[in-house]
């Protein structure tokens, strides 16, 4: 009996030290390195928001390091000085899909977790990667707003000969340009009726200024133009003020696309556009901060597993196949998808605060 007892006492101690073991790692004096595409911007600063009180309820530090103006050149720069001044971690909104993969690499090298958020770089090149959706919802997402805000004044979407285009910052932001392949192809499957005039699309480089420019001679190139997807928070904003500025308003022409909900709220009221979406990009911002954190941390995390995020939920590391079907494979790479997207509408935008 004393020996049964003793076993006993052997598997409960075993199951206990398991049980402890199971327990994540965590850390204090972490830091990361929080690094949007450009600052200034009224997502990415909001992001930011998110990331900030996040870290601060969650015992580590996010420093917030951008440019305003968006390059490569600028985003290479801001990891050196990650890898150099000795933080534990970077969380990056890329620029461009494969521009940052020898910085990103080198960071890893250097011991830093690496982890992507908003628009990514190489699956080899970071280990998790936060995503607002995979390219099919938020292109189907874009189109369907635009064919809801072109019926509203009265076009038949299904029988009309529409004419639409792309504005957006650039080809080569990954991202923005898998919604945009994805929407022309949900387009092309449900509304054969519609023409894209611009299929090479127009590009304002994450520039405000640049973004209101082109948005100008999009009108003037195209007077008649049925509808106008803006993927990108900067072209959205701009797009809307170069229509303010030619006197067309949401009866004349259909904008819309992605951009945080204080940046277009005027523009709404002023019956400019009737509806633009977005994700809660506080919780992306503070989602891919966590996760930096906890790689930081030393726990380690492979396709498969679930990660329970404070105040957040339970999220699955899902394999990068699901943004993009040539991606790389491996256990210790993938996506993490946000959970919703929301459409804003003069009815519900102020319940939204960034």
């Amino acid at each position: 009996m004393k020996h049964i007892s003793k076993i006993l006492a052997a598997l409960m101690a075993a199951m206990m030290l398991a049980s402890v073991m199971a327990v994540p790692a965590m850390a204090e004096n972490i830091t990361v390195v929080f690094v949007p595409k450009l600052s200034g911007n009224a997502f990415f600063e909001s992001a930011n928001n998110g990331a900030q009180k996040y870290a601060a309820e969650n015992g580590f530090t996010v420093k917030y390091d951008g440019n305003p103006e968006a390059s490569v050149a600028n985003q290479v720069a801001i990891i050196q000085n990650a890898i150099n001044s000795g933080a534990d971690a970077i969380c990056v909104s890329s620029v461009d899909a494969t521009g940052l993969d020898d910085a990103m690499r080198e960071a890893m090298e250097a011991g830093l977790a690496v982890t992507t958020w908003d628009s990514d770089v190489s699956g080899n090149c970071r280990s998790l990667m936060v995503s607002q959706g995979t390219p099919d919802i938020l292109g189907k997402m874009l189109v369907d707003m635009l064919a809801e805000s072109m019926t509203e004044r009265g076009k038949d979407v299904n029988a009309d000969a529409i004419k639409y285009c792309w504005h957006y910052s650039q080809a080569t932001v990954a991202d923005q340009n898998s919604w945009q392949v994805a929407g022309e192809n949900y387009i092309r499957e449900t509304y054969p009726n519609w023409t894209n005039v611009a299929p090479s699309n127009y590009y304002s480089e994450q520039d405000a200024e640049k973004a209101i420019v082109v948005g100008e001679s999009i009108l003037t190139a195209y007077p008649d133009i049925d509808g106008i997807i803006c993927n990108d928070s900067t072209a959205l904003p701009g797009q809307a003020q170069a229509a303010q500025n030619l006197g067309k308003t949401a009866q004349d022409v259909s904008i819309t696309g992605f951009a945080a909900p204080n940046s277009m709220k005027d523009y709404c009221r002023a019956g400019i556009l009737s509806r633009w979406g977005l994700w809660d990009c506080q919780v992306q911002g503070a989602l891919g901060c966590y996760l930096a954190y906890y790689l930081a941390c030393g726990n380690e995390v492979k396709v498969g597993d679930t990660i329970d995020v404070p105040q957040i939920g339970e999220v699955e590391v899902m394999p990068n196949t699901i943004l993009d079907a040539n991606a790389y494979t491996a256990d210790d790479s993938g996506v993490v998808l946000l959970p919703e997207r929301v459409v804003f509408t003069i009815e519900n935008m102020d319940n939204y605060n960034f």
